[in-house]
C-alpha cells in the first residue's frame, strides 16, 4: 500500500507488478519508468524489472489492515488482466475486494478482451469500479467490451489522451477521466479534444474528472478547464466490513 498522488484515488495497492505494451498509450509508460527506479533501489518486489509479470500473494492481506474506508487504485504498476496473470490469482484479488466492502477498489485495464473472457468467473460486488484505458479512437472497442461485464460502476481513463474521441458511446458508463501525457517527451493534447469529451459527458449525465493538462511541467500546466476544476466522481456505496 502507498499513499497516492493520483488525483482520483487515495491509495495504490499492487498485488501484481510488471506489464508489456499493447497500444499507443503505453509508449511512455509511467509504471515502466518507476519500476526501473525501484529495481535500482533494490526493492524486492521489482527485482525482475518491468517486463516480468509477477504476482504477490504476500500483498493480498494488506487491505484487511486498513481501519478507515479508502479509495484504492489496484495495480498502478501493472495490469490485473495481463495474459500472464493467472485467473486463479485474479480470483484471489477479487476475493480480497469482496471481503472489504468498506473500501472502493478502482481496477483499470487495457486488456478488455481478457476482462470480458473472465468476467463471469468473478464476483462483482458494489465496491469494484472497473475501467478501461481509451487513449484514442483506435481502442474504443474496449468500451463495448467493458459494457458487457458485471461491474456495477464502469469508467474510462482517457489518459494519456493522444487523439480526439468524438461520438463516444457512453451508455452504461458512469465516469470518464481525461488527462494529458507528462514526462520528457509528452505527446500534445488538443484542448478541443478535452472540451468535446466534457460536453459529451455533460449531455450523457456521466461524471467527468479532468486530471491534468500534462506536458513537461504538469504542475505548472495545472488542471483547470473552462476556468474551473472538474472533480466529479460516481457516488460511493460503502458498507461495513464483514
Amino acid at each position: 500500500m502507498a499513499k497516492s498522488s493520483i488525483e482520483w484515488t487515495e491509495l495504490t495497492w499492487n498485488p501484481t507488478t510488471g506489464c508489456s505494451k499493447i497500444s499507443a498509450g503505453c509508449k511512455f509508460c509511467y509504471a515502466e519508468i518507476m519500476s526501473k527506479r525501484l529495481q535500482a533501489m533494490r526493492v524486492d518486489k521489482y527485482k525482475d524489472g518491468f517486463k516480468k509479470v509477477r504476482t504477490h500473494d504476500d500483498s493480498l492481506a494488506t487491505p484487511y489492515s486498513w481501519k478507515k474506508p479508502k479509495v484504492v487504485f489496484v495495480n498502478s504498476m501493472s495490469d490485473l488482466f495481463h495474459v500472464d496473470v493467472p485467473l486463479e490469482f485474479i480470483k484471489k484479488v477479487f476475493k480480497v475486494i469482496n471481503d472489504n466492502p468498506q473500501h472502493v477498489f478502482q481496477v483499470l485495464t487495457k486488456r478488455a478482451d481478457v476482462l470480458l473472457q473472465y468476467h463471469q468467473e468473478l464476483k462483482w460486488t458494489h465496491n469494484i469500479w472497473m475501467g478501461v484505458s481509451v487513449e484514442d479512437e483506435r481502442v474504443t472497442d474496449r468500451i463495448d467490451l467493458l459494457r458487457q461485464t458485471g461491474a456495477r460502476v464502469k469508467f474510462l481513463s482517457c489518459e494519456p489522451l493522444i487523439g480526439p474521441l468524438p461520438d463516444l458511446n457512453l451508455s452504461g458508463i458512469d465516469w470518464v477521466i481525461v488527462g494529458g501525457e507528462s514526462g520528457h517527451k509528452p505527446r500534445p493534447m488538443d484542448a478541443d479534444w478535452v472540451l468535446d469529451i466534457q460536453e459529451q459527458c455533460d449531455r450523457a449525465g456521466v461524471a467527468f474528472f479532468f486530471k491534468q493538462w500534462g506536458g513537461k511541467n504538469k504542475k505548472k500546466a495545472g488542471r483547470e478547464l473552462n476556468g474551473r476544476t472538474y472533480d466529479e466522481m460516481p457516488e460511493m456505496e460503502l458498507q461495513k466490513s464483514v
